[in-house]
């Protein structure tokens, strides 16, 4: 409520100062204004794009329901045509459309944000049909990538996973078990014994029912190694006295690695680590 009071407020004053609400909604209405021309004066443009920031973060953050790509493209049409109109009250030799940077902004805005690069190129030309726009368009979504990349290694959309604690698939085909957490996909079912014990007794327990067992060897309180044992491999054997102990048959070529990794980070410092 209180969200949607701040925004209600933003709306009655851009109402009162220039007699239209220009936040309200997906904007489309703006957006076709800006590309019109009809809009093309700098401070107006770059405080659209700022009341747009400003109303989808509150509109959003407050719960209210919404989404990101229309407003991506309000704010990149702002800001783009904001930028070409600034450059040409500079009286710099060269003058910019203000339309057709708002294009270019628009593709920008969409591109680093989402992180569909060809899809906003394509898109934005595909509404405009202006083959003018495509090669500085081209080079702002480059740009923007490369700033939010900086930023922020997620997209506006994986982001809200990434914060509920869900693995990303990066590659473009990806096997959804590799993305899994460690904590996961791990086996539970483990013992934590110390390498002095002897592995003839550990094996005649009876609560092992010749199951396959994992065992963390420890020494002093830290890894020692691992076992992967088949613990029915002393079956006929019960008498028989080999004298190691658990640090002696342990393997210690083992990797460390935390409960929140995802099994292909996992897989990935597994293979890497030498043999």
């Amino acid at each position: 409520m209180l969200g949607m009071l701040v925004v209600g407020v933003l709306m009655y004053a851009l109402l009162r100062l220039f007699g239209q609400y220009y936040v309200d909604g997906v904007g489309y209405a703006t957006v076709q204004a800006v590309l019109a021309g009809q809009i093309s004066t700098f401070w107006l443009l770059a405080l659209l794009g700022l009341c747009k920031a400003i109303a989808t973060s509150i509109s959003l953050g407050s719960g209210s329901s919404g989404g990101i790509f229309s407003p991506s493209l309000y704010m990149g049409a702002a800001l783009g045509g904001a930028f070409a109109a600034l450059w040409n009250v500079a009286g710099l030799p060269i003058q910019l459309s203000v339309p057709a940077f708002a294009m270019v902004g628009m593709g920008a805005m969409v591109g680093g944000g989402t992180g569909a690069v060809m899809t906003a190129v394509t898109m934005i030309f595909e509404m405009t049909l202006d083959y003018s726009i495509v090669m500085p368009m081209i080079v702002a979504v480059a740009m923007s990538i490369g700033v939010r990349r900086v930023l922020s290694r997620e997209t506006i959309y994986t982001l809200k996973l990434v914060r509920r604690g869900r693995a990303i698939p990066k590659a473009r085909h990806a096997n959804m078990f590799l993305v899994r957490s460690a904590r996961e996909v791990m086996d539970a079912d483990i013992q934590v014994l110390p390498a002095e014990e002897s592995f003839d007794e550990y094996l005649r327990q009876p609560e092992h029912a010749g199951r396959l067992r994992y065992v963390v060897v420890t020494e002093k309180g830290h890894l020692f190694g691992v076992i992967r044992v088949n613990t029915g491999l002393r079956r006929g054997l019960e008498s028989a006295n080999t004298g190691v102990s658990l640090g002696d048959v342990a393997n210690r070529n083992f990797t460390v690695v935390r409960e929140d990794e995802t099994a292909f980070d996992v897989i990935r410092r597994m293979w890497r680590r030498p043999h």
